[in-house]
């Protein structure tokens, strides 16, 4: 069985035996982490940092979490939101005047953040996505694809930066740097959106799936009579310096499961976390107000979406490409994060989930 570091309270062996086995079926590496109450109760990782299996995965061993940073993304707009800086009944134009071009003056700051928009694509180069006020003015400019809030369809690089856009209008700080300053930083959180270039070392780069190589790419399932999708993105893109050194906030943090785990904690434990507020009870419970449930014109499956969050049950989180999740359940205060960079075929990827599952494994022995 595969080395496991770290530690791990005994009721949730679980989780730790779960991650052995992935690795031992031919993941590379990457790590889990279980808070309940705000503390660690799983803080493990094993396997590797690299394709060549030469470097071995490390207590400080940090990834791009993809579309997992989309739930920082929507912590922020709740931090602001809370303070009662951001509105998000509000049209979107009350904040970013140049967004009403192209029919939008209707989109709402919650119709950005629940995808109901009508802005899914990114249709212009990859290159593009790395310069915040190209990428922007890109989106200002555009037409919903349909009638903002009446269809659903995953905004999968554009939601960073149309909540990200609003977050910079309100504070004048970037999303990350707002990130940053009024989340990580109080948190201690190892997790960036836009890394600096002192943690390039410490960087795990995504490793596609077996028998692909770089040039793999996100592309969702089309459903019928859905959105074209837009342009492609290659793991190549994201192994790129430009991507980590970029905010793309809806696809573009960097972290391990502890940071992930600790971070989205706040909400799961009333918006305190050792010590430190960063919203009220009611500011927590607007992640789970449910904004849409129905199919996803774009991922072409059920779902039900929050504010910035998927809706599962009573708990709430989102996972990204290649496997890494997060999962929320403020009942259980519990917060549980899978961080990995091996990519598995979306269609038979189940590691996430059945990490969550071996996660409530050990709350029933805890609770009991």
């Amino acid at each position: 069985m595969a080395d496991i570091q770290g530690s791990y309270d005994d009721l949730f062996t679980a989780v730790p035996s779960a991650l052995a086995r992935l690795l031992d079926e031919g993941d590379a590496g990457g790590s889990v982490a279980v808070f309940v109450d705000g503390e660690p109760v799983v803080d493990v990782w094993g396997g590797y940092a690299d394709a060549d299996r030469a470097l071995p995965w490390q207590r400080d061993t940090i990834t791009n979490v993809w579309s997992v940073t989309k739930t920082m993304t929507a912590l922020c707009a709740l931090v602001l939101a809370d303070r009662g800086d951001l509105d998000p009944a509000a049209p979107v134009c009350r904040y970013w005047p140049g967004f009403a071009a192209g029919g939008k003056e209707n989109v709402l700051v919650r119709h950005l953040l629940a995808h109901t928009a009508g802005l899914p694509d990114w249709d212009w180069p990859i290159e593009e996505l790395y310069d915040w006020r190209t990428a922007t003015a890109r989106l200002a400019a555009q037409a919903p694809q349909w009638e903002p809030g009446s269809a659903a369809g995953y905004h999968s690089l554009t939601q960073g930066f149309l909540v990200g856009e609003v977050v910079r209008r309100i504070t004048g700080r970037s999303l990350g740097g707002f990130f940053a300053d009024e989340v990580a930083g109080p948190l201690d959180a190892d997790f960036h959106i836009g890394l600096p270039a002192e943690h390039d070392h410490r960087v795990a780069l995504t490793v596609p799936p077996p028998s692909r190589d770089e040039d793999y790419s996100a592309k969702a399932p089309q459903s019928s009579g859905s959105p074209g999708g837009g342009t492609a993105v290659r793991v190549r893109d994201g192994n790129s310096v430009a991507w980590r050194r970029a905010q793309i906030p809806a696809a573009s943090g960097f972290g391990n499961a502890r940071s992930v785990a600790l971070v989205q904690s706040v909400t799961a434990c009333g918006g305190a976390l050792r010590g430190t507020r960063l919203l009220s009870p009611s500011g927590c419970a607007r992640a789970a107000e449910e904004q849409f449930s129905g199919t996803d014109r774009v991922l072409g499956m059920p779902v039900r979406y929050g504010l910035g969050y998927g809706l599962f049950g009573n708990a709430y989180g989102w996972g990204g490409w290649g496997g890494s999740i997060v999962m929320v359940d403020p009942d259980a205060r519990m917060a549980v994060a899978y961080v990995t960079s091996q990519m598995r075929e979306p269609a038979n990827d189940t590691r996430g989930l059945d990490l969550v599952t071996a996660a409530y494994d050990g709350l029933t022995g805890l609770r009991a």
